[in-house]
């Protein structure tokens, strides 16, 4: 994992899912996983950002005045519940037609997001700051771990949290998330996921100590096809989430 000035980009990733944009509200489609699994993950972060900024989690909008930023945000289905519960959102992905997609469906729906075509690195150089930042599912597809990490702390304000969502580099994982989910199952396009771009909690650690935050919280998140749910779990082998924060 270098830190070597550059981008974060991959070109070959940003292509394959500017393919598939049209996509990403389909409940049913090639983002039904995210679908199914974005009741577990608003959850998690509604909790921990509730619990850090000492909000009400059980008021009408408890984030509001909270700036938060969803890095790969895709077609936005973080950001408009996050933006419901009254946070200041602001959403960037490097696929110019992910967010004509989330800028059409936000407002459709009403929503005001701050939605651009833009990088980590770009608003890090820009010295944007914000209280949260959402690294969710987009680790495994950048072109530069080590440097996507450290542009993506830059950004947390002292006190603030960031939340990385991604994939252990682990034989259960390849099987899982690539032969059973991509070719088996055929519940993603194949060639969604590189192995070789999986990355091990403890290398995450290290690129977060090393940008000067600290690990509060670390959780599984596992895949129960009996009742076609995902929920939290100790298991950390497959999917993952780290939870960090910027000391004060």
């Amino acid at each position: 994992m270098t830190r070597a000035e550059g981008t974060t980009v991959d070109a070959v990733e940003v292509e394959r899912f500017s393919c598939m944009a049209a996509a990403w509200w389909d409940p049913h489609g090639k983002f039904r996983l995210l679908h199914r699994f974005n009741p577990t993950r608003l959850a998690y972060i509604k909790e921990k950002i509730c619990l850090a900024f000492d909000r009400d989690p059980l008021e009408a909008s408890p984030l509001q005045g909270i700036r938060i930023l969803d890095i790969g945000c895709g077609g936005g289905l973080l950001c408009e519940p996050l933006a419901r519960l009254g946070a200041d959102m602001v959403g960037v992905d490097a696929s110019a037609a992910n967010i004509e997609v989330a800028k059409i469906h936000s407002g459709e729906n009403r929503l005001y997001i701050d939605y651009r075509t833009a990088t980590a690195e770009a608003l890090a150089i820009a010295s944007e700051k914000f209280d949260v930042i959402l690294n969710m599912e987009v680790v495994e597809h950048v072109a530069n771990v080590g440097f996507f990490m450290a542009a993506s702390a830059s950004m947390v304000k002292p006190g603030g949290l960031m939340f990385i969502a991604t994939l252990n580099r682990t034989l259960k994982a390849w099987g899982l998330a690539i032969i059973g989910a991509e070719y088996i199952l055929r519940w993603l396009p194949r060639g969604t996921h590189n192995y070789e771009k999986f990355v091990r909690p403890n290398e995450l650690k290290k690129e977060l100590s090393v940008s000067g935050l600290n690990v509060l919280d670390e959780l599984g998140v596992t895949y129960n096809p009996l009742n076609d749910s995902w929920n939290r779990s100790s298991d950390m082998s497959v999917n993952y989430i780290l939870l960090a924060q910027r000391l004060k």
